[in-house]
């Protein structure tokens, strides 16, 4: 069974490899999702380790409907990632009704060409993953990254059996969220070739900051926010005096 470890810091990878990990999935901030990793994190945590490292890319939190300046922004990524020297793609788009987007996730495909493309876990917004699946494996994709459509991989152990049934060896099902030593048996158990987790501690405590940086508005998975042409210009006009 091959053990896929989501690493957001540099630290994480080195340990991941250090324990005897097989793979790594490199992106940052785990508290949203994941999102693309900096060009740096890339470029260092390649030069650190040895062991397979895939790159999320993802160019926000929020949902995975995207507009044609932010998919552009992907294939950039992608491409740079490439050239970085990565041994995969993570990634995927959405319609707004969370249905997979076959031309865009096309183009990521290719873009990622001669790269194993893993579909992320967008596949567990999709509202029927059966569907999606079949999209996805017309599509070439390598593997979906999956909890079964539930908060836990564990919780969503049926979807995930029905899916690796329905799949028959035409893509790989990699399950994710929640995996840990205490349910990894299941997994194992239910013939699963890969896993994927972040097997993470808190490595230091630090004191309460003064001024949180956090803000929870911006948690909310159902609200895009933008900075908005009509308030700067109003904030524009005061800083102006031309209220």
């Amino acid at each position: 069974m091959i053990l896929e470890i989501c690493t957001s810091n540099i630290q994480s990878a080195i340990n991941g490899e250090k324990a005897g990990a097989h793979r790594i999935e490199l992106c940052s901030e785990l508290a949203v999702g994941g999102i693309t990793p900096s060009y740096g994190l890339i470029k260092q945590v390649l030069e650190l380790v040895n062991i397979p490292v895939f790159v999320l890319i993802r160019p926000r939190s929020g949902n995975f409907t995207y507009s044609v300046d932010e998919f552009e922004m992907m294939k950039n990524d992608i491409q740079l990632s490439k050239d970085l020297g990565c041994a995969g793609i993570v990634s995927g788009a959405l319609n707004s009704d969370n249905t997979v987007d076959v031309e865009k996730t096309k183009e990521l495909i290719e873009v990622s060409k001669p790269l194993e493309f893993t579909f992320h876990r967008a596949f567990d917004w999709t509202p029927n993953p059966y569907e999606a699946l079949e999209q996805l494996i017309q599509l070439n994709v390598n593997r979906i990254l999956t909890s079964g459509q539930e908060s836990f991989a564990e919780k969503g152990i049926f979807v995930l059996q029905q899916l690796k049934k329905l799949a028959n060896g035409r893509i790989t099902i990699l399950p994710a969220s929640g995996i840990n030593r205490d349910n990894v048996l299941i997994f194992k158990g239910g013939g699963f070739d890969e896993i994927h987790c972040s097997a993470s501690l808190p490595s230091a405590v630090n004191p309460s900051p003064k001024v949180a940086m956090n803000s929870s508005k911006f948690f909310d998975e159902t609200i895009q926010y933008n900075s908005d042409v009509e308030l700067i210009q109003s904030i524009l006009n005061i800083i102006n005096d031309k209220a």
